[in-house]
């Protein structure tokens, strides 16, 4: 996400951070740079104006013009003012007191409000909360289904809706039962529309009326930039909403939605889905969005990852095969899988700092397809093989070659790439285990 920004910016401060002085020239015309860059990045030109005006008032102060390091000093500030721009600090949910909760979720047709409403549901669920699904969209063919199929997937609740009540008799009917489910969160997944109309409107204030849900949330596509802005503010005005829940960040290349819309309508953005899958949803930091912006990467986002996704059992159990040399391809692949809950390469890359110039290098192209070829490789070695590799001799890589509808070249750089980790990983393991970094090798 924010590709093509985060590469004129780049660009941009690349110019001024070798000088050892900078001028309030120097400033102004890099800051000129920048005030472009986040217009073709379809940031509201009201907020473009007003960020690059307050950088610049804190520019050409003392605090850079006189530093040993000008050049970052001016970095460090555009990234404390993005991080400001973007509500400056982490806006949970609010469920405290009295439960169940509710909370509403809205928005225009296609923006990913059932989805969404899966994935906070199971984000919530990992929380050790009780979350309840209520399907109120009674028009688009399918939506109850969707609701119950996903609820299955995560195996959260999913209220029986009568699709031929009224959407707000269907919130107090599941508010009733909820109690019954043991729940403590409601999550309503309400009606959209393909623009914003006096009908879709009047039915969800007639549901907040009725409910008196503590959020509501507007599911938004990042992706429509400053017309998700627009919606903001149309619902907000109707509704008064609480926060606004970003879709489709990871093909974000601009960012103009993210960087526009707390300015805009005073509301923060809560949640970011970063991808289809029902785990693709990321609470959002704007001051590690600000430095990912910057190309200084999230490094405590992807600790959080690690440390929530990777099975301390397992973990335990593979020093303990580090240990005694017993690390084999059974090994590896698990590692793989793990590697694979976190993120994509893409994603897990562009946590980490200075990657952003590596990816301009035509060498640098990292493929999540990789990892599919590796275990599709592994998968069609027998048990065996797996657990002594070197008995994989010439005819056993064409077989598996075969298998794995690969090359055989391909299985000699799979076991090439294996030896080389299992060597780095013994290695590492009288000292502790080294960051799964390394069965990228």
């Amino acid at each position: 996400m924010f590709e093509s920004l985060t590469e004129k910016l780049n660009t941009i401060f690349k110019t001024i951070t070798g000088r050892g002085r900078l001028t309030e020239t120097n400033v102004r015309d890099a800051l000129k740079e920048v005030r472009l860059a986040l217009l073709e990045a379809d940031v509201n030109y009201k907020v473009v104006k007003n960020l690059v005006e307050d950088i610049r008032r804190r520019a050409v102060g003392r605090e850079v013009l006189e530093s040993l390091t000008p050049g970052q000093q001016l970095i460090k500030i555009v990234n404390e003012e993005l991080s400001r721009l973007m509500g400056g600090v982490r806006y949970g949910l609010e469920l405290s007191g009295r439960t169940p909760h509710s909370l509403m979720l809205v928005g225009l047709q296609g923006s990913g409000k059932t989805t969404t409403a899966a994935k906070l549901a199971r984000l919530l669920l990992k929380q050790g909360r009780h979350p309840y699904l209520i399907p109120a969209d009674i028009y688009r063919p399918a939506a109850v289904d969707q609701l119950i199929k996903l609820g299955h997937q995560i195996e959260v609740p999913v209220y029986p809706a009568d699709t031929t009540k009224q959407p707000e008799e269907i919130c107090l009917d599941a508010l009733s039962k909820a109690s019954r489910e043991l729940a403590d969160v409601l999550i309503i997944d309400t009606a959209g529309r393909l623009h914003v109309d006096k009908e879709l409107m009047a039915e969800l204030v007639e549901i907040k009326a009725k409910i008196n849900p503590v959020e509501i949330l507007l599911v938004a596509d990042a992706m429509t930039g400053q017309d998700a802005v627009n919606v903001a503010k149309r619902f907000d005005e109707s509704l008064d909403i609480t926060g606004v829940i970003l879709t489709k960040m990871e093909g974000d290349a601009r960012g103009g939605a993210a960087l526009s819309i707390k300015a805009v309508t005073d509301k923060p953005i809560k949640f970011i889905g970063v991808g289809e899958k029902i785990d693709a949803l990321e609470p959002f930091y704007p001051d590690r969005m600000a430095s990912q912006i910057l190309g200084m990467g999230d490094v405590l986002s992807l600790i959080e990852k690690v440390q929530t996704d990777f099975d301390e059992k397992e973990a335990k159990k593979l020093e303990k095969k580090l240990r005694k040399k017993q690390f084999d391809l059974e090994d590896f692949q698990l590692q793989l899988k793990q590697i694979k809950k976190i993120g994509s390469l893409d994603q897990i890359l562009g946590m980490m700092p200075g990657v952003g110039e590596l990816k301009k290098l035509k060498q640098f192209k990292p493929d999540g397809r990789e990892l599919v070829k590796v275990e599709a490789i592994i998968n069609s070695m027998t048990r065996n093989e797996r657990r002594n590799y070197k008995i994989i001799n010439g005819s056993r890589r064409r077989r598996i070659a075969k298998g794995s509808g690969c090359k055989v070249q391909d299985v000699n750089r799979i076991l090439k790439n294996f030896t080389q980790t299992k060597k780095i990983m013994e290695r590492f393991s009288r000292t502790g285990l080294p960051n799964m970094g390394s069965l990228f090798g």
